[in-house]
């Protein structure tokens, strides 16, 4: 039987990329007395739950991996973009060479923590779990990452529907089969648009109903043989030194040119070149002034109209998915990747829904279907929520009794004053306690793993130096946060970012401050002025 109550150095929530680089970096500097907590049922975060169809990595598998040597040296991705299924046997490959389970609890949901300032106290964490238990901890790490809330949209009478209801974050786990079956896929996001190119192959109808056109970019997906993995795992040293010194995380760098420095000749040719590359090339590698210049960024969508239109045979069908006018800057919404999504919109069997056309919102879910305001309503067996996330924020705040040093919880704090934190790793009221991949870090501007690991390097050399200086505690000051704030949405308005509807700004989710919460000036600059706080605390009080 489990102790009910455990203490810990160091306790993290979540076991994905985040929970195992600070658990296996822990270890590295000797740091035994730790545990995490995951509520999932085995190690990969959200790609333990990714299992729609269709699913697979936006971010190519070289750089979408650990830089640690016995993990890479020892596993290799059989295509250019894994699958989710290929993803999750990295992760068990990572579990079989560094032992992280015998560190972990699965299974186990955290419902509320708070910080013991008191005097008489012993000024540490208190973490309350699903399960009844207390578990005490002088340090608290939050790894439940960018997508650990799901978002269901509140859509009249979907409780009554027949039929199946699946949502993309929450996969049945024997799958669904649409073999002869009237489906709907409700949402094109990236989820959206994985699991229309499947069910549009399998399914007898399949209807869409889009929102917001999604200006997907081809994957350019690449099997490989054996002699290209072991070529691509050799050169792993190499892409991970120079993945830490792009902006972004990814190979790619802006071209330092601006869009009309350069004759249309050679924008065309350069922009071909970035499209048949695939991927975010597209838009890492542009030019320099895409997300500044509205022009620029014109060009460069006009580019892709061309190319997508092109795909596209039904003229109404083709206004929807690629209207003459852009729905947002090209960019400044992340990227969905296609193989031939736009290709399943000429199938006989698959219809396409305009939600923002009048009469065609969506009414309510009938037992039978779904009802537009019009009132025409579409027969269906199956119906997909491609809903996505409450993004990073929604990671935290789904935790009822995270709450402050003052008994506030999270969840009301941000509610009312929108996304605070110092450096996107702490956060004033909750001493000792950090986050990673998370609200104002990097995150979703950045691949994953790159900024995990500056992130996580940071955070152990915090812990360390507090212990080396015989500290209780650390907290950052309200002056702090603020100015980081203030940074953050500085380096945006100097972009197009703000302009599109997007999860970046908290923006998928009603009633939701529309905010930016990403880092937006890149990997360079974020690690730099995060080593830069660490030689004095600067911003921080110490006790």
């Amino acid at each position: 039987m489990a102790e009910q109550t455990p203490s810990y150095d160091i306790l993290l929530i979540g076991a994905g990329f985040s929970g195992i680089t600070l658990l296996h970096t822990l270890r590295q500097h000797g740091y035994t007395s730790c545990r995490i907590y995951e509520s999932a049922g085995d190690l990969g975060g959200v790609w333990h739950s990714n299992t729609y169809p269709g699913c697979r990595v936006d971010t190519e598998g070289s750089i979408y991996q650990l830089s640690i040597p016995e993990v890479y040296s020892t596993f290799s991705f059989s295509e250019k973009y894994p699958s989710a299924d290929e993803v999750r046997e990295y992760f068990a490959h990572v579990e079989r060479v560094l032992d992280i389970k015998k560190d972990v609890e699965l299974g186990v949901t955290v419902t509320g923590a708070w910080f013991d300032v008191s005097a008489e106290g012993e000024r540490k964490w208190r973490v309350e779990t699903a399960d009844g238990r207390v578990t005490h901890c002088r340090f608290l790490i939050s790894c439940v990452g960018s997508s650990a809330q799901r978002y269901v949209p509140d859509i009249p009478g979907l409780e009554s529907f027949q039929g199946e209801v699946c949502h993309s974050a929450d996969w049945p786990k024997g799958g669904v089969d649409v073999t002869g079956k009237k489906v709907a896929v409700i949402g094109t996001g990236a989820s959206g648009v994985q699991i229309i190119q499947s069910w549009a192959k399998e399914a007898d109808n399949l209807v869409v109903f889009q929102r917001t056109p999604n200006l997907a970019l081809p994957m350019q997906q690449e099997s490989f043989s054996p002699e290209l993995q072991k070529k691509v795992q050799e050169d792993l040293p190499r892409v991970f030194a120079d993945r830490q010194k792009t902006w972004s995380g990814y190979l790619d760098e802006s071209n330092p040119a601006k869009t009309f420095d350069v004759s249309p000749e050679e924008r065309e040719a350069h922009f071909e070149a970035l499209y048949e590359q695939g991927g975010f090339a597209f838009y890492l590698a542009g030019y320099s002034d895409l997300l500044t210049d509205e022009t620029a960024n014109r060009e460069a969508y006009n580019f892709w109209l061309k190319k997508t239109r092109a795909r596209i045979t039904d003229p109404r069908k083709r206004d929807i998915l690629a209207p003459l006018d852009p729905p947002h800057p090209a960019g400044a919404k992340r990227s969905s990747f296609e193989q031939d999504y736009f290709e399943q919109f000429n199938r006989e069997n698959v219809q396409l829904v305009n939600l923002r056309e009048t009469g065609k919102g969506i009414k309510a879910v009938r037992p039978e279907g779904i009802e537009t305001e019009d009132g025409t309503v579409y027969p269906l067996d199956v119906i997909a929520l491609a809903t996505g996330f409450d993004s990073l924020t929604g990671s935290l705040t789904c935790i009822p009794g995270l709450r402050n040093t003052s008994g506030v919880t999270l969840a009301e704090e941000w509610a009312k004053d929108g996304a605070s934190t110092y450096l996107g790793l702490t956060r004033r009221g909750y001493p000792n306690m950090f986050l990673c991949y998370s609200v104002h870090g990097p995150a979703a501007l950045s691949n994953g793993p790159a900024s995990i690991e500056i992130q996580a390097k940071w955070i152990v050399d915090a812990i360390r130096k507090i212990d080396e200086s015989g500290l209780s505690y650390i907290e950052p000051t309200e002056e702090a946060e603020k100015t980081w704030k203030a940074t953050i949405n500085m380096i945006t308005d100097m972009t197009l970012i703000p302009k599109a509807d997007s999860w970046y700004m908290g923006a998928n989710i009603p009633g939701k401050k529309r905010e930016m919460l990403n880092f937006p000036g890149g990997l360079p600059m974020y690690e730099q002025m995060c080593r830069k706080v660490l030689e004095n605390w600067e911003g921080f009080v110490t006790v």
